[in-house]
C-alpha cells in the first residue's frame, strides 16, 4: 500500500509517498512556500492560490510513478482564510504569525485581551478566531464569505470536492474550543458576537473526509480529515508515545507529550490528539527562527565590513561545536517574538562582559536559549505526564541537522535523545493518520507500529 502525505508548512510544502510494506518513503518533494503577500506591519499573509498550485506541483511530482491508496493531509495551525459559497478563497491566508490581535481595541486593551476578558476564554493573537474577531470589527470579512477554514482543510475540500470540515486536533488551534465536548464553545462564541454557523463541522474520530474528486488525481482515493501539524508531527515521530517526550524545532518550536488530562494549563495548551488522548503542547514563537535572526545579524555585519555572507550557517554550526567547553557564557532569552501568553515580551542577552561578547558565544547562547525555553514550559507541566518518560524524540530540521543542538536538549531534559525513523515528520504523521482513517490499519497505534518501527 502507498500512502500520500501532504504537509503545508509556513515556509515549505512537502509531499511524500510512504510504502507500508517497505516502511520507506519511496518518493518525496519539498518545495518552497513562496506565497507571502505584503501587508501592514502586524499582518502575516499568504496567497492560498499560490499554495494550492505549489501543492499540485508537488503531488504530480510524487505521484508520477505510482498512485496512492490513501491520502493524509496536515498543515500550519491557527491560521484562517475565508471561503465563498463555492468553497473558493475570497481572502488571503492569515497565518499563525499574524499579530492583528495585539492591536489596541478599547479601554487600552488589545483585541486578544478584550476577547479573553469578556468571554473567559484564552484568546491569543494568531489564533484563527482572534484574527476573525479583529476582522469583524474592522470590516475585513469579505461580503461573499460563508465560512472560514484552515489552509489544509481547504486543500481537503479541493481534493474531495466537498465543503470543508475540520478535525478536533486542528479546531482547537482556532480558539473557543471545548476539549471535553470536542466542539466549539457556542456560548463563548455568542458572547464574542461570532456566528457558530460560520465554522466548519468538527470530526473527532480517525476518519476520512471523503474520496478524491479533482482534476489532478484519480477519483475514489480515500482522504483523511486534515489534522494539525503539531499532532501530525507527534504521530509521525513518536513510535512509543507513553515513553517519550517530543521536541520539535522548525520555524517555531514545541515540546509535546501525551496526557489523559484535558485541564487547562497556564504555561501551554492541551490539544486533542485522537480518540481519548490529548497532547500537552508548550510552544515558542522562535525556534529555528531565532537561529535565522542571528544569521541575518551576522550577514549584516559581513555586508557592513565588505565581507562575504556565503556559507554563514555552516560557519555558525562549526563554532557551535565548542558549546560544552565554554566558560563565562552569555545568557540569552530567545523570546524575540514574544510568547503566546505575553506578546509584548522580548528576548534579552545577559551576562555580557568585556571579553565574552563574541560570535561563538552568541551562537551557543541562542542554541541553549531555545532549548531552555522549552524545558521551562515542560517543567511547569510535568505533573500531567501519564508515565515517567524514557527518551526525548527530536524532530524538525533544526534538530535533525545539528547533533550539538540535540545534545543540548538531551542535557537540559536529562533524557537520551533519538531521531524519528523518517524525516518530514508531519507529512509522515499525516500518512499514519490516513492509514488508520482509510481502514488499512485498525487504529492509530497499529498504523504507528507498522510505519514507525
Amino acid at each position: 500500500m502507498n500512502i500520500l502525505g501532504i504537509d503545508i508548512g509556513t515556509t515549505t510544502v512537502t509531499c511524500l509517498m510512504l510504502n507500508t510494506d517497505k516502511k520507506q518513503v519511496i518518493e518525496s518533494c519539498t518545495l518552497k512556500n513562496d506565497s507571502f503577500i505584503e501587508g501592514r506591519a502586524f499582518e502575516k499573509l499568504q496567497d492560498p492560490d499560490i499554495i494550492l498550485n505549489t501543492v499540485k506541483t508537488a503531488i504530480r511530482d510524487v505521484c508520477s510513478q505510482s498512485v496512492p491508496d490513501a491520502i493524509g493531509v496536515t498543515g500550519q495551525m491557527h491560521g484562517i482564510l475565508y471561503l465563498d459559497k463555492d468553497n473558493k478563497p475570497c481572502s488571503p491566508l492569515m497565518i499563525w504569525q499574524d499579530e492583528r490581535g495585539n492591536e489596541l481595541f478599547k479601554d487600552n486593551e488589545t483585541y486578544a485581551e478584550y476577547l479573553t476578558r469578556t468571554t473567559g476564554i484564552k484568546a491569543a493573537t494568531g489564533f484563527g478566531l482572534t484574527t476573525h474577531y479583529y476582522n469583524l470589527h474592522n470590516n475585513l470579512v469579505p461580503d461573499d464569505t460563508v465560512m472560514l477554514s484552515t489552509i489544509h482543510d481547504y486543500l481537503v475540500c479541493v481534493l474531495t470536492n466537498q465543503k470543508p470540515v475540520t478535525h478536533s486536533s486542528d479546531a482547537g488551534s482556532l480558539g473557543f474550543f471545548d476539549l471535553n465536548k470536542l466542539c466549539f464553545d457556542k456560548a463563548a462564541l455568542n458572547k464574542a458576537g461570532i456566528n457558530p454557523d460560520f465554522l466548519p463541522e468538527v470530526y473527532h474520530n480517525t476518519t476520512i473526509a471523503g474520496k478524491t474528486d479533482c482534476d489532478f488525481l484519480p477519483s475514489g482515493i480515500p482522504v483523511g480529515v486534515a489534522i494539525g501539524d503539531n499532532q501530525a508531527s507527534f504521530l509521525g515521530s513518536v513510535a512509543e508515545p507513553e515513553r517519550s517526550v517530543l521536541v520539535n524545532v522548525g520555524t517555531g518550536s514545541q515540546v509535546s507529550f501525551v496526557t489523559k488530562s484535558s485541564d487547562d494549563v497556564p504555561c501551554g495548551e492541551i490539544r486533542h490528539l485522537t480518540d481519548n488522548e490529548y497532547l500537552f503542547v508548550g510552544s515558542s514563537l522562535c525556534g529555528g527562527r531565532a537561529y535565522a535572526i542571528l544569521k541575518n545579524f551576522f550577514s549584516l555585519c559581513a555586508d557592513m565590513l565588505g565581507g562575504s555572507s556565503d556559507g554563514l550557517y555552516e560557519k555558525m554550526d562549526s563554532l557551535s561545536e565548542n558549546v560544552f567547553s565554554l566558560s563565562d557564557e552569555l545568557d540569552i532569552n530567545c523570546e524575540f517574538c514574544g510568547s503566546r501568553e505575553n506578546p509584548a515580551k522580548r528576548g534579552s542577552i545577559e551576562n555580557i562582559g568585556t571579553d565574552n561578547f563574541t560570535p561563538e558565544k552568541l551562537i551557543c547562547g541562542v542554541l541553549k536559549g531555545v532549548s531552555s525555553e522549552l524545558k521551562n514550559l515542560y517543567s511547569q507541566a510535568e505533573h500531567l505526564l501519564n508515565n515517567r518518560p524514557q527518551k526525548l524524540v527530536c524532530s524538525g530540521n533544526g534538530l535533525r541537522k545539528s547533533h550539538i543542538w540535540r545534545e543540548i536538549f538531551s542535557r537540559d531534559f536529562s533524557l537520551p535523545c533519538e531521531l524519528p525513523l523518517h524525516s518530514e515528520e508531519a507529512a509522515v504523521g499525516a500518512c499514519v493518520f490516513a492509514g488508520a482513517a482509510s481502514g488499512y490499519f485498525k487504529d492509530i497505534k497499529a498504523s504507528q507500529d507498522a510505519l514507525l518501527r
